[in-house]
């Protein structure tokens, strides 16, 4: 494969019965990268975890989700905007949930605000 970049969007309603369609197109996304199918198997984890976790914290909004791939990485945003990720509402169980997990399975996870994100990188390790 050559060192090209691809920026692939996807936007989908937060509702978590669409999770297998975003796990399906992160492991389409990573197959244009260097990585085993251990590693692709990482990649479908880490996009339902953060999925399901955008779907606690902006229910029945409309979820942009960018993948930006090349021969080493994956990349994932998932977008959403305005959430305060200090706020201890509902989602805070399945916030921890996801912290677990995600940072167990990526190489970099991070909350960003203003506006709010989750950020996913998932290296190639073939």
């Amino acid at each position: 494969m050559t060192n090209a970049s691809h920026s692939i969007s996807l936007s989908v309603s937060a509702d978590p019965r669409l999770a297998r369609l975003v796990r399906m197109t992160a492991a389409n996304v990573a197959m244009l990268s260097s990585m085993s199918v251990d590693r692709v198997e990482d990649i479908r984890m880490a996009a339902e975890e953060a999925f399901i976790y955008a779907c606690s914290v902006r229910p029945s909004c409309e979820l942009p989700i960018r993948f930006d791939v090349d021969a080493q990485q994956v990349c994932m945003t998932f977008e959403l905007g305005d959430f305060d990720f200090d706020d201890a509402g509902s989602a805070s169980e399945t916030a921890a949930y996801a912290d677990l997990i995600l940072g167990a399975v990526c190489d970099s996870y991070e909350k960003r605000s203003a506006p709010s994100a989750l950020s996913l990188t998932l290296k190639a390790d073939v």
